[in-house]
């Protein structure tokens, strides 16, 4: 039961499962289910990501308990990884955002994060390789999306800063 449960976690109730392109899934379901709770739901940022902060510190013991046997200590079935990294920027944008906008300018921003977040995490710039490459357990899996998430926050911060 308890690993039933772990692997709903670590594979977001089966996400992880899809045969073809499971990460860009998981990261378009969390997309979706974040403007859903933001902008339907009106639940405040700060609260999203302190549940972000406490799904990142569960996550580093759940996937290690997943990939405690497994030769690949980065399966394509966990992608709880890609909810936190696809989490960091949406949430620190609507924290900086706080207040009424256009839900055309709120979906525009929240492509534009969803697809930096895919070319990072896929490409994976330093230091979302090191990440990759050198830590071959959970803080390896989930560091490396953090990374590619903190590396979208950069790329909308300097667009603000030249556009305004």
């Amino acid at each position: 039961m308890i690993n039933k449960i772990n692997f709903l976690f670590v594979t977001m109730l089966g996400i992880g499962k899809i045969k073809k392109i499971p990460g860009s899934v998981a990261s378009l379901v969390t997309t979706i289910f974040l403007f859903f709770l933001l902008h339907i739901l009106k639940i405040p940022p700060n609260i999203i990501l302190i549940f972000v902060i406490i799904i990142f510190f569960i996550s580093l013991y759940a996937v290690n308990i997943f990939i405690k046997n497994l030769d690949n200590k980065d399966p394509k079935e966990v992608v709880i990884d890609e909810f936190i990294g696809q989490s960091i920027p949406i949430c620190l944008y609507e924290i900086a955002h706080e207040g009424v906008k256009e839900t055309s300018q709120v979906l525009t921003f929240y492509f534009i994060m969803f697809i930096l977040f895919r070319i990072f995490d896929i490409v994976k710039p330093y230091p979302v390789s090191y990440y990759d490459k050198n830590f071959k357990n959970s803080f390896g899996v989930i560091m490396d999306d953090v990374a590619a998430g903190l590396y979208v926050v950069a790329v909308l911060v300097l667009y603000m800063v030249f556009t305004s």
